[in-house]
This record gives structure tokens, sequence and C-alpha cells, in this order.
């Protein structure tokens, strides 16, 4: 199973590639929503960290920090790609799915996005947007959400 920061890197490789901005906020969310759909699309995480409902949207703490220093600047990190392929084999393809929704998008439209969505509003528990919280959003929670949203693509067609 690879971790956040497997699928992380896959982000910045990414943006390496096509010459994209990728700042911690953003790459916070690309994670959080590649997270929510493989949950959704296959009943199981992609990875075991755990989101936390902080003020700016779902975030890992452990990833925030290890990209805290760039601020709301680009991420600049060379990526070792042969390792990246083998750590994330398996699901290179629904990750290039999930970029090609999402990537576009810049981070504070992805804030805006998982603000109105349940998993996060749930757990923030009807805090203020502005009061910090370390409330954890749960997994199956965001299995539900996404696959409720799933359920009613399929049934429209």
């Amino acid at each position: 199973m690879p971790t956040c920061f497997d699928v992380a890197e896959y982000f910045i490789c990414l943006a390496n590639d096509t010459g994209s901005f990728v700042s911690n906020l953003k790459l916070q969310k690309l994670v959080y929503y590649a997270q929510a759909w493989h949950l959704a699309l296959n009943g199981e995480p992609l990875f075991d960290e755990d989101f936390e409902a902080w003020v700016h949207g779902p975030v890992i703490p452990s990833l925030y920090h290890e990209f805290k220093r760039f601020g709301w600047s680009p991420i600049r990190k060379n990526v070792d790609r042969e390792q990246l392929g083998v750590n994330l084999n398996n699901v290179l393809d629904f990750l290039e799915e999930v970029s090609e929704e999402y990537f576009a998008c810049d981070g504070y439209e992805l804030e805006r996005m998982t603000h109105v969505e349940e998993p996060w509003l749930r757990a923030r528990g009807g805090l203020p947007m502005d009061i910090p919280s370390t409330a954890i959003i749960e997994k199956n929670w965001m299995k539900e959400y996404y696959g409720s949203r799933v359920e009613a693509e399929e049934a429209a067609f």
C-alpha cells in the first residue's frame, strides 16, 4: 500500500512535468480527493494516513509539515520516477484519472470545494470556518459521501 507521501510525489512529479504550480494547499486537496475517490470506487483506502478538518480544508499534518517550508509558493522537489513507479504501480491509472478531474483547479478552488462537502463539514461539527480543528475526517464518511456521488452519477445514465 502506498503512503500519502507516495501519492503526493505523484502530483509533484506531474507539476514538474507540466510546469504547473502545486502549493502545499493544492497538494493536500489533490491527495484528499485521491483518497476519497479510491474509497468510493474501491471500498478501501489508498493509504493509511488520516486527514484532519483544518481551516483551509482536509490536511494530513505530517504531509503538511513536510512541505510547509514552501509556504504559498510552488513546491520544488525532484522526484525519483523509478521509485515512484514501484510505489504506485497498481494505482497510476487511477491517479491519472484524479489528475484529469482536479489538477487544473487551483488550491483555493479545491479548498472551497471541500468546504461544502459533507466529510469536512461533519468533522468540523459546526465550528466556524476560521476556528482551528484537528478533528479527524473519518474514512468511512469519505467512502459514504463520495460513494453516494458515484451512485447518483450511475443512476443518471
